[in-house]
């Protein structure tokens, strides 16, 4: 699956902070696993306390680790250490484990800072299977 979305936001101000964009990406990936009928176990949506999300579809359990970054940073890129850290997890637990990453960036150029009160683009393709 490879979706690419565009939303626009016109109510915010000044920089996001990581938390703020940590936020957007739970809500994009959030919509998404619903969407695709995943039921929710447990959302954690601390940053870094991971998975963020712990999900059942047709009896399976599933992990979901959710990343933001903002352009020129590749949303599909991950700490491959954290992720054999939780493949181990998810193993013990007989779940699958999904990386989720969401990439912001000004929507009218990419090269500009990206600001709350500003349209934003968000690139976001998908779940990927670790």
């Amino acid at each position: 699956m490879c979706l690419r979305r565009t939303y626009v936001s016109t109510t915010l101000a000044d920089k996001p902070t990581s938390k703020e964009l940590h936020q957007l990406a739970m809500q994009t990936v959030g919509q998404d696993l619903e969407d695709q009928g995943y039921e929710f176990v447990a959302v954690n949506s601390e940053p870094k306390k991971d998975p963020q999300f712990v999900c059942k579809r047709n009896k399976k359990l599933f992990f979901v680790l959710v990343r933001a970054c903002v352009y020129p940073e590749n949303p599909e890129s991950y700490d491959t250490e954290l992720v054999d850290k939780l493949k181990s997890h998810a193993d013990k637990f007989k779940a699958a484990l999904f990386y989720a990453g969401v990439g912001f960036a000004h929507a009218a150029q990419y090269d500009l800072p990206l600001q709350k009160s500003q349209p934003y683009a968000v690139n976001y393709k998908g779940l990927q299977k670790l």
